[in-house]
């Protein structure tokens, strides 16, 4: 008879050393798929902790760089190791800060090189063709439109677009409530565009899709729920691969993602004037260090258009 698998149990030690990090993690104000990815990479190093009989004081540095090195054995990308470094460095962070190590011993740990990847951007043309030929020829037409053009004036993320609400919106103010990363809640101002957009939705389409009263969100299916992120991303493929095909798009906007509407509009406060403090502002990064790949984009530009102007290039 074959034997019936059994799950993984961590030693004492490591279990303490998980449920620590989990409350660290929720009193930081993470969020739910931060904590569940935190959790998986944690517990894939306590299964091979424990293999090696090593409790939590008893990991070095250097049994650190053997792990790593097993998981590049592996062909693991870069990021992913990076990302799975990064869980135990909040592990470990957790054991000292309660005490119970004293010091970090991932801190000396350096993670792989990633390749250096620029946000996709689009031009302000490219922009236009997208957001310009969503028609306004049916509920579900108007939402986009109105999400889209509030993605872009605001550089929102998709979870962020999706959990606004009604109120959110402050029309006379023109600006959007947005609650961010880590439940952290910031003001971002918005365009009359935008606005205009969002006031047709609500008056000719949003009534139409809503199947029920108290449905609080600003952005609903067409079943009257909230919207998900993969909604957001599923209904921008639709509009993007329409708009690639107008000629003074040039074909670009195809493949285009929530995300590269917000580097979009970073990029584009940035080369209008608009200072990096302001733009970590507006984004919600809680680093300037995040915010700096956009002087990475604009020098890329301004080196293509050398490149192409200056007759000594």
């Amino acid at each position: 008879m074959k034997k019936m698998a059994t799950s993984f149990q961590p030693s004492e030690p490591w279990r303490h050393a998980l449920a620590l990090l989990a409350q660290d993690l929720l009193r930081r104000g993470a969020a739910e798929k931060t904590r569940h990815a935190y959790a998986s990479d944690a517990g894939q190093f306590v299964r091979w902790a424990d293999a090696n009989a090593l409790a939590p004081a008893d990991v070095t540095p250097r049994a650190l760089r053997r792990y790593a090195a097993g998981l590049t054995e592996q062909r693991q990308a870069p990021t992913t190791v990076a990302r799975k470094l990064a869980s135990l460095r909040a592990v470990f962070r957790t054991l000292v800060e309660h005490g119970e190590l004293a010091q970090n011993p991932a801190d000396l740990l350096s993670a792989p090189r990633k390749a250096q990847r620029l946000p996709r951007v689009l031009k302000p043309v490219e922009v236009a063709a997208l957001l310009d030929r969503i028609p306004a020829d049916s509920a579900l037409a108007l939402r986009d439109r109105a999400l889209f053009e509030l993605a872009y004036a605001s550089g929102l993320r998709a979870e962020e677009i999706v959990n606004l609400d009604l109120a959110s919106v402050e029309f006379d103010d023109e600006r959007v409530r947005v609650e961010g990363k880590g439940g952290k809640t910031r003001i971002v101002p918005t365009g009359e565009p935008a606005l205009q957009a969002i006031e047709r939705y609500l008056a000719r389409a949003r009534p139409a899709l809503l199947t029920g009263d108290g449905e609080p969100a600003l952005f609903i299916s067409k079943s009257g729920r909230r919207l998900s992120t993969s909604d957001v991303r599923r209904r921008l493929r639709v509009w993007a691969q329409r708009a690639s095909g107008v000629a003074d798009a040039g074909g670009a906007v195809a493949g285009v993602s929530p995300h590269a509407l917000r580097h979009s509009f970073a990029t584009h406060l940035l080369e209008n004037g608009a200072d990096l403090r302001s733009i970590q502002e507006l984004l919600g990064h809680a680093s300037i260090s995040t915010t700096q790949v956009y002087t990475r984009v604009e020098s890329g530009r301004l080196r293509s258009a050398y490149a192409q102007s200056h007759p000594r290039a």
